[in-house]
């Protein structure tokens, strides 16, 4: 959410900065309905301040003797005044809620205005391969290998969904470990956290109110629900919801690893078949609070670690600085580490790592008590996959195959691979 005070003094500005990600307002509405909302609070002030003065009045009338029935009168008028105001200002505050929570973030200076089409590339690590005549895509290989059963998934859940089996399930569990591992290396606390959260989950970390159709909703009856989370980041986002840190307790730096749970609504492209989309996949997040001065050192960090976890794989790879119009809704910056898939001869997305600023900090009121002035400030928080599996598998498979169809696994997961260095092709009839 922005910053109420930023609208109201430089109402052009922040117009300007959000023109860069394609949104246009224009705060003149807003800004005559915040102003008459300020004005009807402070009359409503001045009336509870009359009613009080009036109030101590009572008591010396009557002993006094006097009478009470005129000031009684004017109470009366008073209170039902002050409740007409009250509702009012309820639905006034409510409206503007609701219109600041519609307002995506404000984009940082430093990455390009516009669309997906103005991205950048920022590195590439590696040489993409070429697709040959003997170059298999992963759908294959997977399944010729017994790694992933897409039909008995499809038979079990519908399209969308898949079962790891025998050296795939293996190695997809090799993977978490190493991401996991790795994570632990550089000092991150490891959270397990609840699959199902609440409707606030999803407004603070700003998928709601706008993507509520996204996710996989539990209702129990009530405009609220409960939903399926579709990443680890809404869930850690809120754990420090309505708290006040200790400046001393900053940065913190957590991990979390869950399935992620996507309806993705739309069609799919005809080329994302097998795990390149779909609606469960396994991900590791990472997630820093940080005080505003030290976000883009912590933003830094995380691009690191992403990148390092796919070089350590040693697979192609780059990474792209997104555009305005192409980070999502809540963040100001946000860096995709992407995987080269032959078969597709395109890079795809492992890894999104994003500063989110105070956006989120202030729908979930998240702020820290500076150590010198004893003052309140909200956090800064960011987040970034430290990896989703459904395409790292994927470009494994392709970019480590050979030529007999079999696939080698990366090294650096041979400590929980059970001795298996190479994953064969299985004999028909086997599966």
């Amino acid at each position: 959410m922005l910053d109420l005070l930023y609208i109201r003094n430089k109402p052009e500005e922040v117009a300007q900065k959000l023109a860069r990600r394609g949104f246009e307002v224009d705060f003149s509405d807003f800004l005559e309905a915040d102003e008459k909302r300020r004005r009807l609070m402070h009359e409503t002030e001045e009336l509870k301040a009359e009613r009080n003065t009036k109030s101590a009045e009572i008591p010396l009338i009557k002993k006094q003797k006097g009478d009470i029935s005129a000031l009684t009168e004017s109470l009366r008028e008073l209170g039902e005044k002050i409740r007409e105001n009250d509702i009012l200002i309820k639905e006034m505050n409510a409206e503007q809620q609701a219109f600041l929570a519609s307002l995506p973030n404000i984009p940082a200076d430093d990455i390009p205005a516009g669309g997906k089409e103005n991205n950048e590339v920022v590195s590439v690590w590696g040489e993409p391969m070429a697709m040959t005549a003997q170059t298999k895509n992963h759908v294959d290989l997977v399944e010729s290998c017994g790694m992933i059963d897409y039909e008995r998934g499809a038979k079990l859940s519908g399209s969308g969904f898949w079962i790891y089996r025998g050296a795939g399930a293996i190695l997809e569990w090799a993977l978490l470990n190493y991401f996991i591992g790795e994570h632990l290396k550089d000092g991150y606390e490891m959270m397990l956290t609840p699959h199902i959260l609440n409707y606030e989950c999803g407004y603070v970390g700003g998928q709601f109110p706008k993507f509520e159709d996204d996710v996989f909703q539990l209702r129990g009856g009530g405009e609220k629900f409960q939903f399926i989370l579709p990443t680890a980041e809404t869930a850690l986002t809120n754990v420090h919801a309505d708290e006040i840190l200790k400046e001393s307790e900053l940065p913190k730096k957590y991990f979390a690893f869950t399935p992620c749970y996507r309806r993705e609504a739309g069609s799919y492209r005809a080329d994302e078949r097998g795990m390149i989309r779909g609606h469960q996949f396994n991900k590791v997040e990472m997630f820093q609070y940080t005080r505003p001065q030290d976000s883009e050192e912590a933003f830094e960090e995380l691009v690191r670690k992403a990148a390092s976890l796919v070089e350590g794989l040693g697979l192609v790879h780059r990474v792209s600085r997104l555009a305005a119009g192409d980070c999502s809704a809540g963040m100001r910056k946000t860096y995709d580490i992407e995987i080269w898939i032959p078969s597709m001869q395109i890079y795809k997305e492992v890894s999104s790592v994003s500063n989110a600023s105070d956006y989120q900090a202030r729908r979930g009121n998240i702020r820290y008590r500076q150590a010198d002035t004893g003052k309140t400030e909200f956090c800064h928080t960011l987040n970034g996959s430290g990896l989703a599996t459904s395409r790292v598998i994927p470009a494994i498979v392709e970019q480590c195959q050979q030529p007999d169809g079999s696939i080698r696994v990366p090294e650096i997961l041979a400590p929980w691979m059970h001795g298996i260095e190479v994953i064969h092709p299985i004999q028909r009839g086997n599966d």
